[in-house]
């Protein structure tokens, strides 16, 4: 069995205005992420989930079943360069995530279906492989938003913002982008993530206390399937 560290995730829906506050207290204690190329400090990140044919991801969510488990693939950047096979896994308030780097020949496999002409493959892809089979995982939907994240490496406290929170609904392919986007969160609002290993720093978390928010168990990946 796999040993898999857990980590605290909070998150929030926090107002545009707030979040630039936040951000530029923020930006005096940490750093920012080094995947930035905007002018605002954020990247694009681009995320294809995978579902069986009962959305049972899905709907695990919406019940609050306290442990659960999605695949996603995810890209940064519209870089097919670094392509990122990922499991995340939710127990309680806590979550995990398992990661390794997939080909660009691979990744095209998996979206068109032709996974058994993909060789050697051994860790998570394999584990991928065998659930996509046994259990019918097919794409589900994509999830495109902007990210300003600030990183801190006491309890490796990340903490981000997302925002133009967009779903590509019935194209799977991360790098078309010809597909229609449908913007899903208000545009006045940001999401706010908040991820630390054993206990928040005390002046990090003086200064979220400090800014109005409201904690929900928000998750781009069920906002984007409900409206699919």
């Amino acid at each position: 069995m796999k040993e898999y560290k857990y980590r605290h995730e909070l998150k929030f829906k926090i107002s545009n205005s707030a979040a630039e506050i936040l951000k530029q207290k923020l930006s005096l204690i940490l750093d920012k992420d080094k995947n930035a190329i905007y002018s605002d400090s954020s990247y694009i990140i681009k995320s294809l989930y995978f579902d069986d044919i009962n959305s049972s991801s899905y709907y695990e969510k919406m019940d609050g079943i306290l442990y659960r488990k999605k695949y996603r693939i995810r890209i940064y950047n519209n870089d097919d360069k670094f392509i990122r096979l990922e499991k995340k896994m939710k127990h309680n308030n806590m979550t995990a995530k398992e990661q390794i780097l997939i080909s660009k020949d691979i990744y095209s496999k998996i979206l068109n279906g032709k996974i058994n002409e993909i060789e050697d493959a051994d860790g998570l892809l394999l584990e991928f492989l065998n659930d996509y089979r046994t259990k019918g995982l097919i794409p589900s939907i994509i999830v495109t938003y902007h990210r300003v994240a600030f990183v801190y490496p006491v309890s490796e406290v990340r903490i981000t913002f997302d925002s133009n929170i967009q779903s590509g609904l019935y194209n799977y392919d991360l790098f078309d982008n010809e597909k229609p986007n449908y913007t899903v969160v208000d545009k006045g609002m940001q999401v706010l993530e908040v991820k630390y290993n054993e206990i928040l720093p005390l002046h990090i978390a003086n200064i979220l206390n400090d800014i109005p928010s409201i904690r929900e168990a928000v998750s781009k990946f069920a906002i984007c399937r409900s409206i699919k």
